[in-house]
């Protein structure tokens, strides 16, 4: 059986609420003790940095992604063995997609915004059935989901919509959800 991969975006910032932080040193711990290998945008900065700090200090394999243009920005992985720089970030949203078995997206800001509205939008078209969870750290995601509602409520979109993604409330729901769909 071959290495499961899990593609988290999240915010290249920590956010003002610590329990963001500390959701993302927790999913990066789960990570690790499932064996699963992260995929994520490289970046040691912000809540990406927490999660690959903290799957890598708990022994998972971790897969970085990052354009060439946020190098110093977002002060790329340290782990350069497992790193794959591109060349813009339409193509590190489709690397980390390509390499991934799911799709877990954390707080985060517009970055975080496209890489999931990509990943639904292709789920929606048919390109792809791999799961689309929203960690929904004390409701973070909320008014996404009511503004994805609303979309469907204007007729915008089929109410099928929602069947692409689920907003879990934790870490432990997202252990749960992620084990149901990895198998």
């Amino acid at each position: 059986m071959s290495l499961r991969s899990v593609c988290v975006f999240c915010g290249s910032r920590p956010g003002r609420h610590p329990a963001h932080a500390d959701a993302a040193r927790a999913t990066g711990e789960m990570l690790a003790r499932r064996g699963w290998r992260l995929v994520y945008g490289a970046g040691d900065v912000g809540l990406m940095g927490a999660v690959a700090a903290a799957a890598t200090m708990a022994g998972a394999e971790t897969l970085g992604v990052i354009p060439i243009h946020l190098m110093g920005r977002e002060r790329a992985s340290r782990d350069r063995r497992r790193l794959v720089v591109t060349e813009d970030m339409h193509e590190r949203k489709k690397v980390m997609f390509m390499n991934s078995d799911a799709v877990v997206v954390l707080p985060g800001g517009a970055g975080s915004l496209d890489e999931f509205f990509e990943v639904l939008t292709w789920a929606q078209i048919g390109l792809h059935r791999k799961p689309i969870l929203l960690l929904d750290v004390d409701g973070y995601w909320q008014p996404l989901v009511a503004l994805l509602d609303h979309v469907i409520a204007e007729g915008f979109a089929d109410a099928s919509l929602k069947g692409h993604f689920r907003a879990v409330p934790d870490v432990a729901a997202l252990e749960a959800a992620l084990a149901e769909a990895l198998g």
